[in-house]
C-alpha cells in the first residue's frame, strides 16, 4: 500500500539532499519518480531542485492554484511513476496536500514531502500543517544550532544581520537570510 510521507525540519538539515538522494535510489533501479518543486522558489533556477551540498535534478514545477492530482495523473500515464517527491512541502495549499493523499489513495503511488514545519514566527506553514495532520509517516530530518542543541526553529534576518520579527510569511532566502535555531534561542532572539 504507497503512503504519503513527510520529511520536515528547520532549515539546513537537509531535506533536498534527501530529496535527491531518494530520486537516485530509485532511478538506479530502474524505476521512475516525478519530483515537483514550487515555482516561487527558483534560487537555482525554475524547475531545479538543489541541494546545498551541490546536486542537483530536474523538477516539474507548480503553482499554488495546480490540480496536483491530475498533473501527477498525467504524468503516470505517459510514463509509470513508482513515486512524486516533492521539494519545498511547505508552500502546498491544503487542497494540494489533499490531492497528493489522493494520489497515494487512488494511484498507489508513495509521496515523500519535504519542508520547514515552521515560519520564521514560529508560525506553522499551511502545507506543512495539513501533511502534519494527515500524512501516514512524520519524519524529522535533524539541524543544529549554533548551541549544538538540535535546531526546531528559523530566525529571518534582514540585510544589516538584524532579526526580523514581523512580515510577509513567505521570503524565499537561504543561508543569508535565515538561521535555523534551537526553541530556546529562537525565542532570545525573537522575543527580544
Amino acid at each position: 500500500m504507497a503512503k504519503m510521507y513527510f520529511y520536515y525540519s528547520s532549515m539546513n538539515a537537509g531535506k533536498s539532499t534527501a530529496l535527491l538522494q531518494s530520486s537516485y535510489n530509485y532511478k538506479e533501479r530502474g524505476m521512475n519518480t516525478l519530483i515537483l518543486a514550487p515555482s516561487l522558489d527558483d534560487r537555482y533556477g525554475a524547475g531545479k531542485v538543489t541541494s546545498r551540498i551541490g546536486i542537483n535534478a530536474e523538477a516539474t514545477i507548480f503553482q499554488k492554484d495546480d490540480d496536483l492530482f491530475t498533473l501527477i495523473e498525467n504524468a503516470n500515464k505517459q510514463q509509470k511513476l513508482h513515486c512524486v517527491m516533492v521539494d519545498e512541502a511547505q508552500f502546498l495549499t491544503r487542497d494540494q496536500v489533499f490531492a497528493l493523499g489522493e494520489v497515494t489513495d487512488r494511484l498507489g503511488i508513495p509521496v515523500l514531502a519535504y519542508g520547514l514545519r515552521t515560519d520564521f514566527q514560529g508560525e506553522p506553514f499551511e502545507g506543512s500543517k495539513y501533511l502534519l495532520a494527515w500524512a501516514d509517516n512524520l519524519n524529522e530530518l535533524k539541524a543544529i544550532c549554533y548551541c549544538g542543541s538540535k535546531a526546531t526553529m528559523v530566525i529571518r534576518l534582514d540585510s544589516d544581520g538584524k532579526v526580523v520579527t514581523e512580515g510577509s510569511q513567505v521570503e524565499i532566502g537561504g543561508n543569508d537570510r535565515y538561521v535555523s535555531m534551537c526553541r530556546k534561542h529562537f525565542k532570545q532572539e525573537f522575543c527580544n
